[in-house]
């Protein structure tokens, strides 16, 4: 389980503003699972991402 699903805290993993309350992407990381936010912001300029847990990246 990740800091983020412990804690509470849902910010963007891209840029790290916070996301709650945002029409923000909640997805699970293709490699481990982890819950993984991200805000409308850097989806739509696709911007990479890297997985807190264990280091997946992707656009």
């Amino acid at each position: 389980m990740s800091e983020a699903e412990t804690t509470g805290e849902r910010s963007c993993v891209s840029c790290g503003i916070s996301v709650t309350g945002t029409n923000a992407a909640r997805f699970k990381c293709p490699e481990c699972d982890t819950v993984i936010f991200r805000c409308a912001k850097c989806r739509k300029q696709s911007n990479l991402y890297e997985c807190p847990d264990c280091g997946f990246r992707g656009p």
